[in-house]
């Protein structure tokens, strides 16, 4: 057996909004590398068709974000399924795109409320479990709109810009406790929500990533499988973008003028 094959053996994580996109990648991934999830979501039948196919390391649990107590049943489940919970993965998220001055408060009220304080709560519940295991690893789904200033996410780009800090910040209160909490900050990447608003795979279909292309699902979970396992136990209060370049700068045909 290979590193790979074992890299998050005997590691138990939750990954919310795990029915289908990301969620569903890193869940995947998880099992692919020895280890078992507990998928966490609202879309109870895709959820279901999701840990169905990952086999007897992967169970299906409903899940809203922003209900502590739907956490507590959360933990509790997975715990009793497991018998421990070494890893949590906020993925779960939504999004509204348009001009800020033309953004409705509900809505903004409503993404910050799933994206942000989804992930404060999902935080918490974890933190007396990951202590009693003698460590943890959380991590926190963020964006390359977490980076930068990006025109027409304004509900979505300060919610992803909250995740970025509040892992700082947990980072700093968990260190003690070998719980390490760290953000990924995907780009562009084909999911059934970007695909919605016209995104494409293939190379040419992002011009202005350095790379040229729009990342999959499973090139992000790369980087999640590893802040999860034993490879990365000093890396805390980190930040993974996983971008094709997106964030590093400006592409060579902008600075170039072509």
């Amino acid at each position: 057996m290979n590193h790979l094959s074992n890299q998050l053996a005997d590691k138990t994580a939750i990954v919310t909004g795990g029915a289908r996109g990301l969620g569903a990648a890193f869940a995947h991934h998880i099992v692919d590398r020895g280890g078992s999830v507990v998928i966490a979501d609202v879309l109870d039948d895709e959820g279901e068709r999701t840990a169905a196919a990952l086999g007897e390391h992967a169970r299906y649990v409903h899940l809203d974000v922003t209900d502590p107590a739907h956490w507590t049943a959360a933990v509790k489940y997975t715990i009793a399924e497991f018998g421990a919970l070494t890893g949590l993965v906020n993925n779960a998220g939504i999004a509204t795109g348009q001009f800020t001055e033309h953004e409705p408060l509900e809505h903004f009220r409503a993404v910050l409320d799933v994206n942000l304080v989804g992930v404060f709560n999902g935080i918490q519940s974890v933190i007396g479990p990951m202590r009693a295991a003698g460590g943890g690893s959380i991590v926190n789904i963020s964006s390359a709109a977490g980076m930068l200033g990006l025109a027409l996410t304004a509900g979505y780009g300060a919610s992803k810009w909250g995740v970025r800090g509040l892992s700082k910040i947990v980072a700093v209160e968990l260190g003690p406790d070998r719980i390490r909490v760290n953000s990924v900050h995907p780009g562009m990447t084909y999911t059934p929500m970007t695909a919605q608003v016209g995104i494409h795979v293939g190379e040419g279909n992002c011009p202005n990533t350095p790379m040229g292309r729009v990342g999959v699902p499973e090139e992000i979970a790369g980087a999640v499988g590893y802040l999860l396992s034993d490879d990365a136990t000093y890396v805390t209060g980190a930040e993974i973008a996983v971008d094709g370049g997106w964030t590093a700068g400006p592409t060579l045909k902008y600075v170039m003028g072509q």
